[in-house]
């Protein structure tokens, strides 16, 4: 397995580098209804979307964007690095690795509904591979006022150094919102993804920031089912991890071994259950609030600390 690294670095590069918007990006599936319309607001946020894939459309332009029937002379043009990918979920597999066997060291994965032996594939492959994956059924990644990968729309969102972590995509919109009405801007919200495979689990995405001087905090928006918050609750004490972290846990009222939205999101007994979430995070001196609105009051008495 090779040496992990900073999807900052991919993104926008060293800390403190300001050479932001040279960080190139490819969409594969741009000619699609769904990459079309996301291409454009993603162009118009400022990201530096350098080409598309779209096999059968190369020589076509879109928004002036030139179109390549594969990731290879999409890269090979470009020297992109980052691949926001658009394509139907049965067209996954194939997709991602063509693009990391051309070199795209971050896939944002959007589709949903990935069949999990795809996901698994893609994620190994990724790892021998020395890329990263965000995703899938993941609304993206944005740094705020610089670039965004995904479909989240920009209004939420504003500069600073609070990053958001959320494994909801709608619910990272809103809390991202109620962040930046309080006066805690976002240095990155990524959204980690809502199919039971995580190509970026909390923990990793935990890594990536733990020793950025320019992070002051962290908001952690989890959701019942699986285990992730947990275990990232063990490896908060395990690593005595030191940044102020605060916490939401939606879907405190749904009913057990029913699965709500999410394939991810399902209970069975106290497995993946609000309470197991919370007493854990509890244990790591993790606050969670009861409602999105209470987070920058849990977050403002942590950074006094």
């Amino acid at each position: 397995m090779t040496k992990d690294f900073d999807i900052f670095d991919i993104l926008i590069g060293k800390e403190n580098d300001k050479d932001y918007k040279k960080k190139s990006v490819i969409i594969q599936g741009i000619t699609g209804s769904y990459g079309s319309t996301h291409t454009r607001l993603m162009k118009a946020y400022g990201t530096n979307i350098v080409a598309g894939v779209t096999p059968g459309k190369e020589g076509q332009n879109f928004e002036g964007i030139p179109v390549y029937n594969s990731v290879a002379k999409a890269v090979k043009a470009s020297g992109a690095r980052i691949s926001g990918v658009f394509v139907p979920a049965n067209f996954f597999l194939d997709a991602a690795k063509e693009a990391l066997d051309n070199g795209i060291k971050l896939l944002v994965a959007i589709p949903e509904h990935i069949p999990i032996k795809d996901s698994i594939r893609v994620l190994e492959y990724a790892q021998i591979q020395g890329a990263k994956i965000i995703g899938p059924n993941t609304p993206g990644v944005i740094v705020p006022e610089i670039m965004k990968v995904g479909i989240m729309p920009a209004q939420p969102f504003k500069a600073g150094n609070t990053v958001v972590l959320s494994r909801s995509g709608t619910l990272m919109y809103e809390v991202s919102y109620i962040l930046t009405r309080a006066g805690y801007g976002q240095k990155l919200c990524l959204g980690i993804g809502g199919d039971p495979i995580n190509g970026t689990n909390l923990i990793e995405a935990f890594n990536m920031v733990r020793y950025r001087q320019d992070i002051e905090s962290i908001v952690i928006v989890g959701e019942i089912g699986g285990d992730s918050e947990e275990q990232l609750a063990d490896y908060l004490i395990k690593t005595k991890f030191s940044k102020p972290a605060v916490a939401y846990i939606a879907g405190r009222s749904a009913p057990k071994e029913k699965r709500m939205g999410h394939a991810g999101a399902i209970i069975y007994g106290n497995y993946g259950s609000a309470e197991s979430k919370v007493t854990n995070f509890a244990k790591a001196d993790v606050p969670v609030a009861k409602r999105p609105s209470d987070i920058p009051e849990l977050l403002a008495e942590k950074l006094r600390k």
